[in-house]
C-alpha cells in the first residue's frame, strides 16, 4: 500500500498554501520516543499551519532537567536535521509535573503560551497541540483562567474514550490533565486505541515510506529502526510483524480535516486515570474516532519531498 502512495505535485501543494493558515502552538516531549519527530517535521513543513512556537515538555524517560534537555533535542531536530535557519520560537517547558491542582508550574513555555494567546478570542482561537505531558497547558490555565476563552487544546492521550486509562502522556502528569478536563477550554482528544488502529507502521512499511527519502527521510528511518530494535522486536526472534505507532500525528490530522470524530459530555478523571461522570453536561469533549491514514501519509511524504527538493538539508 505504502509504495503506491500518491505524491502531490508542487502546484497542487501551492494551492493549499493559499488557504487561511491555522495558528498553532505545539507542546512536545521530543526525545522520549520517535513519533514526536514525525509530528514536528510534518507541522513545520505544512503551509496550512502558522506555527507560533514549539514548547518542550517533560517525560520520565528524558534526562533531568527534562524540559531543558527536551528543548536541546527539539533545537537539534529543527536546526540540524531539518536545516532550518529561520524557524518559530522554541521554548523551554516545565521539567516536572504539577504538585497541586491549584499551583501552576513556572516555565518560559507557560508565559509564552499566555502571551501568545492574547491575540485570539472565542471566535478565533489559538490551536494548542499537546503531544506530551499537559503540564504547561494546565499551568497556563491555572495562572490565567481567561486563556480558556482564547485557545483550543488538541491532545493525544488516554487509552480509549470510554475508560480513559494509564496512557503515557496522561500518566506523566495526571493532575494537569484533571485541570484541563475540569476547565472550560475546548478539548479534542486522540486516544491510543485509534492510533493503534490507524497510525501503526510495520518495519517494512516505515522502510518503504522514508528510508533513503532524502536526509530527513533517512534520519526518520534510522530513528524508527533503532527504536524498533530496542522496544518492539522480540529479543532473539526474527519476528518483524509487530508495528509501532506514530501516535502524535493524530492531532495534526484532525486540524487538516483527515479524521472523523464525535462530541460527548466531558468526563472527569481520577488520579488513577479512570473516567468518572461529569455533572456539567454543557462541558464537552471531541473524541477523534478515525484517521484517514492513506491520505495522511500521502500528504506527509509530499510535504517532505517538496521541502527537500527546494531546501539545502544537512547531510545531502
Amino acid at each position: 500500500m505504502f509504495c503506491k502512495l500518491f505524491v502531490a505535485s508542487a502546484f497542487a501543494l501551492s494551492l493549499l498554501s493559499a488557504q487561511t493558515r491555522i495558528p498553532v502552538v505545539l507542546s512536545t516531549d521530543v526525545g522520549n520516543e520517535i513519533d514526536d519527530q514525525w509530528a514536528i517535521v510534518y507541522l513545520l513543513l505544512h503551509p496550512t499551519f502558522d506555527v507560533k512556537g514549539i514548547l518542550s515538555a517533560h517525560a520520565p524517560s528524558i534526562s533531568p532537567p527534562a524540559g531543558k534537555v527536551s528543548l536541546g533535542i527539539l533545537r537539534s531536530v529543527v536546526e540540524d536535521r531539518m536545516g532550518m535557519r529561520s524557524h518559530p520560537p522554541l521554548i523551554e517547558g516545565a521539567s516536572l509535573p504539577l504538585v497541586s491542582k491549584m499551583q501552576p508550574q513556572s516555565s518560559p513555555a507557560v508565559d509564552f503560551l499566555i502571551q501568545t494567546s492574547q491575540g485570539y478570542d472565542e471566535n478565533n482561537r489559538l490551536q494548542v497541540l499537546n503531544i506530551g505531558a499537559i503540564t504547561d497547558v494546565a499551568s497556563a490555565i491555572l495562572k490565567d483562567p481567561t486563556i480558556t476563552k482564547r485557545i483550543r487544546v488538541l491532545n493525544m492521550g488516554f487509552n480509549n474514550a470510554t475508560q480513559g486509562g494509564n496512557e503515557f502522556n496522561i500518566a506523566n502528569d495526571p493532575m494537569a490533565m484533571q485541570v484541563v478536563l475540569d476547565s472550560d477550554v475546548p478539548l479534542v482528544t486522540g486516544p491510543g486505541d485509534v492510533c493503534r488502529r490507524d497510525l501503526a507502521l510495520t518495519l517494512d512499511q516505515a522502510r518503504t515510506m522514508v528510508a533513503g527519502r532524502g536526509p530527513i527521510g533517512e534520519w526518520l528511518w534510522t530513528e524508527f529502526l533503532a527504536w524498533y530494535y530496542r522496544h518492539v522486536k522480540p529479543i532473539r526472534k526474527d519476528d518483524f510483524s509487530k508495528p509501532w505507532m506514530i501516535w502524535d500525528n493524530i492531532v495534526l490530522a484532525h486540524l487538516l480535516g483527515m479524521t472523523e470524530s464525535r462530541d460527548e459530555v466531558r468526563p472527569s478523571m481520577s488520579l488513577a486515570m479512570s473516567f468518572e461522570a461529569q455533572p456539567n453536561a454543557a462541558r464537552r469533549i471531541t473524541w477523534i474516532t478515525r484517521v484517514d491514514s492513506r491520505r495522511l501519509w500521502a500528504d506527509f511524504l509530499a510535504r517532505l519531498d517538496l521541502y527537500q527538493a527546494t531546501h539545502a538539508i544537512p547531510g545531502r
